[in-house]
């Protein structure tokens, strides 16, 4: 039976940065917060545990066993500054808001006020992003968080095409320090409470009207060539309910790299130049890819869809290899796509 922490007091923060200007708006939206200035003394010694969860089962422990690591529900998007249902892929060009929910007290802490600066970073959607030379600061602000739950909302402006990123958020405290740092976010993450990294993708069709294309990177962190695997699998319902397909794009490099490897893989063929249809999104793979040390390289993916359906379809792809802990079969990293398929408007 799992454990799930106790989430009652729900706060929000919110700031608009324009420039150098900073200007700060805390609503509290819970009794019973003290003050900094009422806080005891003892309160600058209390061990503090600010946690954001990887996964919705995830209390607080540093390390964890849980899977997978790049779906954290505390790291959201949404177009507006009213915090969405669901997370949603950013608009190009425009300002959205990240929300990002921060627990306190974790497993290690006491739940008193701790103060500190939450960061967040993006990057190309896949794996093997070598922290920190992968990853560009969204935005970041200083936060006083209290026990129970607060959310914090952030502009994010002028969006990158093409609008689909790798998201982590980290809590940084000198009270609250992190316990390990190396290049892989994976191990970063697990050892790390006051790490989070989400990965989701939307993904949105209509019946027989060209494919939705998403970027995908598979990386290398270590200063050796390394072989990796590509592996794909559904959570949700599987694609062919909509009738769908799903090619990868390797680019020339990538696919050159799969060539001499052997053309290894499971529930795949070739479809034409460069490119790679999954036949089996359920259970396929691409494997015995090279890259070079530090190497990251982004392929390509294409859906598509010919029958509308309400049925939820969810598929991931992960990279797998050797990262820095030493591990031949790591997960390091990947994408969850959420895939709808609509009825096709004339």
């Amino acid at each position: 039976m799992s454990t799930r922490l106790h989430r009652p007091a729900r706060r929000s923060l919110f700031v608009l940065l324009t420039g150098a200007a900073l200007t700060t708006l805390l609503s509290v939206t819970a009794a019973g917060a003290v003050p900094p200035a009422e806080r005891s003394p003892r309160a600058a010694l209390a061990p503090a545990d600010v946690f954001l969860r990887d996964t919705p089962a995830d209390v607080g422990l540093q390390p964890h066993a849980l899977n997978p690591l790049w779906e954290s529900p505390d790291i959201k998007v949404c177009p507006t500054a009213i915090e969405c249902a669901v997370s949603q892929n950013p608009i190009v060009g425009e300002r959205n808001y990240l929300f990002i929910d921060v627990s306190n007290p974790g497993p290690y802490g006491s739940g008193e006020m701790e103060e500190g600066t939450i960061h967040v970073y993006r990057t190309t959607p896949g794996g093997g992003a070598a922290w920190p030379d992968d990853w560009t600061e969204i935005a970041w602000m200083a936060v006083p968080v209290y026990a129970g739950t607060t959310t914090i909302t952030l502009p994010w402006d002028d969006v990158p095409g093409p609008g689909h990123f790798c998201l982590v958020a980290r809590w940084v405290s000198a009270n609250d320090p992190m316990t390990f740092e190396g290049p892989d976010i994976g191990p970063n993450t697990r050892n790390n409470n006051n790490i989070a990294w989400r990965n989701v993708d939307s993904v949105a069709l209509a019946p027989n009207l060209g494919a939705a294309v998403r970027p995908f990177a598979i990386g290398n962190t270590l200063p050796r060539a390394t072989r990796n695997s590509l592996v794909f699998s559904e959570v949700g319902a599987p694609l062919r309910t909509a009738g769908g397909r799903l090619v990868a794009d390797l680019g020339p490099t990538l696919f050159a790299r799969w060539v001499e490897g052997g053309r290894a893989g499971t529930g795949v063929r070739e479809v034409g130049r460069n490119q790679v249809e999954i036949l089996e999104p359920g259970k396929a793979s691409l494997d015995n890819l090279r890259l070079n040390a530090k190497e990251r390289l982004t392929l390509s993916l294409s859906f598509t869809a010919t029958v509308a359906t309400q049925e939820k379809i969810a598929l991931r792809v992960t990279q797998i290899g050797p990262d820095s802990t030493g591990a031949e079969r790591a997960d390091l990293g990947g994408v969850r796509y959420d895939v709808t398929v609509g009825k096709r408007v004339n």
